[in-house]
C-alpha cells in the first residue's frame, strides 16, 4: 500500500465524486478515508515510482474540480480535445505508440489486459476496449495489428472529458492508462508462464 498525499478535503470531494469510500480505477483501489492506494496488479511489491505517485496524487487533486456531465457518445482524437493539438505529438509518443508496440503483434491481448483494469471489449479495429480511467472519463483504445502493415493504435476521449480534467491532465491520464495496460499484459504473460 502507498499513502497518497491527499488532504481530508480532497478525500471528501473524491468520495462525493465517486460515490464510494473505496474507489477502484485502473487496477488500483484508493481508500478515500485515509488516502492509501493499493495496486491490485502487483499486490506483493510497489511498482510505482515516487514520480508516478506524485503525478497520480496531483491528477486526483485536479479531478476534484470536475463538473460531471453525462457521456456525449461523441468520440474525439486527443488533438480534437480543446487545446489537445498542443500536446498531440508528446501524447502520441507516450500514450498511443506504446500500445501499438506492446500489443501490435497479438491484438487479442489488448481486451484481456483492459479487463484487468476495469475495461470492456469493443468491436472496432483488430482489437479495442473502453476503459473507465476515472469515473466519467472513458478512454477508447483501438488497435490495428501487424498483419499487413506496421501496427497502429489510437485513443479516443468522449467529448465530455474536458468537463472533468484540463487537457494536460487528460494527456497524463492517457499515459497512465497505457502504462497500466502494459503492466496488465505483463501480469497476463506471467500467469500464462506459471500455468504451463
Amino acid at each position: 500500500m502507498i499513502k497518497l498525499n491527499l488532504n481530508g478535503e480532497t478525500l471528501t470531494k473524491l468520495q462525493h465524486l465517486t460515490g464510494t469510500s473505496s474507489y477502484e480505477f485502473l487496477g488500483f483501489t484508493l481508500d478515500l478515508k485515509d488516502g492509501t492506494l493499493t495496486d491490485n496488479l502487483s499486490k506483493l511489491e510497489q511498482t510505482l515510482s515516487e514520480w508516478a505517485i506524485q503525478i497520480l496524487t496531483v491528477l486526483l487533486a485536479h479531478y476534484t474540480s470536475a463538473s460531471p456531465i453525462a457521456q456525449t457518445g461523441k468520440l474525439l482524437k486527443f488533438k480534437d480535445v480543446p487545446g489537445g493539438y498542443a500536446y498531440e505529438e508528446a501524447f502520441s509518443k507516450r500514450a498511443i505508440e506504446p500500445v501499438a508496440d506492446c500489443f501490435g503483434e497479438n491484438p487479442d491481448e489488448l481486451p484481456k489486459a483492459a479487463r484487468m483494469i476495469g475495461g470492456t471489449q469493443l468491436q472496432i479495429g483488430d482489437a479495442s476496449a473502453q476503459i473507465p480511467a476515472l469515473k466519467g472519463i472513458l478512454l477508447t483504445y483501438i488497435l490495428w495489428g501487424t498483419d499487413e502493415f506496421t501496427a497502429s493504435a489510437n485513443i479516443l476521449y468522449d467529448a465530455s472529458a474536458s468537463n472533468y480534467l484540463p487537457t494536460e491532465d487528460l494527456a497524463v491520464l492517457g499515459e497512465i492508462t497505457t502504462l497500466r495496460l502494459i503492466e496488465a499484459k505483463k501480469l497476463l504473460i506471467e500467469k500464462n508462464k506459471s500455468a504451463l
